[in-house]
């Protein structure tokens, strides 16, 4: 029988860290430069993106092979997802002292089991969305993971009540939210942003399937609206996963003519101007809330992933802002309501409504203090630390 080589151990301690998508990857670097801050002798690797890589994480594989939406679209991506797959475990054969988990479940569970096996601690930060559909799989959660960081105030008790460690570290939306560009915009401000012509933003999302299936119907959507509001301009953002010529294809096919500009330096821009939004659903969504700008959040997936999700969903709303909210806020169009001419009609309904935009942008305003404070990111920086001091304790003892 040959022999079979081990991969070489780390040389230093390390953390490897995983985020599946653009929002994971945003989220892991801050995590990254706040457990750096702490110990800079600890060095880091693991599947992410831009974000992540510019703080310092040696990437084994690019996160934006496998961001995907839908449980059929999965399919799509299986030889990437599996490529991945393969990557982490390889890197979990080095051993690295700890192994923390960014959202994107299915697959970072996956990894979690294998970490389990090879005695690795394992830290989830962002919690699976398990009290909203398939609750179940909190089982599966306590055996393969050590501590769950959570960035919703009501998941703390509800791992708790299945005996799984859980902090509330807030959300990191929170952290340095004020100094990053998107300040919650003035009423007064804002009240002056819908007179005249106004400025309507589309945020189609950050994975090239969202964009794909949304991105047309905002953009016939815009055509609608640009035919009943002659002056109105539209702001198009992309997100810095998604590649220039994929957004400008799409929007040559299905926006030539419409008066619109893209912007690609972040959403601040989007928040300084924009008297409405309308959103793929997501994180973007509780972004736009915090910034306070009121929204219209869309959602869509193929026919069979919508069909599967909404016999597993336990939840009124899939908004994230509305889930916080506890009621219908924002106005949601899902799946065959997500189109041109609804959200078009939606969203003339609300520019002609301008004592509904002001209640609902003074609604959105009072969601931070939902979230907890700043500090996120530090808050879960210390988690991690302390179950690599336990790890160590362990092998000294």
């Amino acid at each position: 029988m040959p022999n079979v080589r081990r991969p070489a151990a780390f040389s230093r301690p390390t953390v490897m860290i995983i985020a599946g998508e653009a929002s994971g990857d945003a989220h892991g670097a801050k995590l990254v430069r706040a457990i750096a801050r702490k110990d800079p002798r600890i060095g880091f690797a693991g599947i992410g993106g831009e974000r992540m890589a510019a703080a310092g994480v040696e990437l084994v594989f690019d996160a934006s092979d496998l961001s995907v939406v839908g449980l059929t679209e999965v399919l799509s991506r299986a030889g990437s997802i599996l490529r991945g797959i393969s990557s982490a475990k390889r890197l979990l054969r080095r051993r690295p002292d700890l192994l923390i988990l960014v959202d994107y479940p299915e697959f970072n569970l996956h990894i979690a089991a294998y970490a389990k096996k090879l005695g690795i601690p394992v830290l989830f930060y962002i919690s699976p969305q398990i009290w909203a559909w398939r609750s179940g799989r909190v089982h599966k959660i306590g055996r393969r993971i050590d501590h769950m960081a959570v960035i919703l105030p009501f998941e703390e008790a509800f791992y708790r009540r299945h005996g799984i460690p859980a902090t509330f570290v807030g959300h990191p939306l929170m952290d340095g939210g004020r100094s990053s560009g998107k300040e919650t915009v003035d009423p007064a401000a804002y009240a002056a942003r819908l007179g005249g012509a106004p400025e309507i933003a589309l945020l189609p999302g950050s994975r090239d399937g969202e964009i794909e299936r949304l991105l047309p119907v905002m953009l016939g959507a815009a055509d609608i609206l640009s035919r009943r509001h002659p002056g109105a301009r539209f702001l198009l953002s992309r997100s810095a996963s998604v590649a220039p010529e994929r957004l400008s294809d799409i929007a040559a096919a299905h926006g030539r003519h419409l008066p619109f500009e893209v912007v690609s330096t972040g959403l601040g821009e989007i928040y300084r101007r924009a008297a409405l939004v309308i959103a793929a659903s997501g994180t973007v969504t509780l972004e736009t809330a915090l910034a306070g700008i009121p929204m219209i959040v869309v959602y869509r997936v193929s026919p069979i992933s919508y069909r599967l999700g909404k016999a597993l969903i336990r939840v009124d709303h899939i908004s994230l802002v509305n889930l916080i909210a506890g009621r219908r806020l924002v106005p949601e169009l899902v799946q065959d309501d997500a189109s041109a001419e609804k959200i078009a009609d939606t969203a003339a309904g609300l520019l002609s409504d301008t004592d509904g935009l002001l209640a609902m942008q003074r609604a959105l305003t009072t969601l931070a203090g939902r979230l907890g404070r700043s500090g996120a990111s530090e808050r879960t920086a210390e988690i991690a630390l302390g179950l690599l001091d336990a790890r160590r304790r362990r092998a000294d003892g």
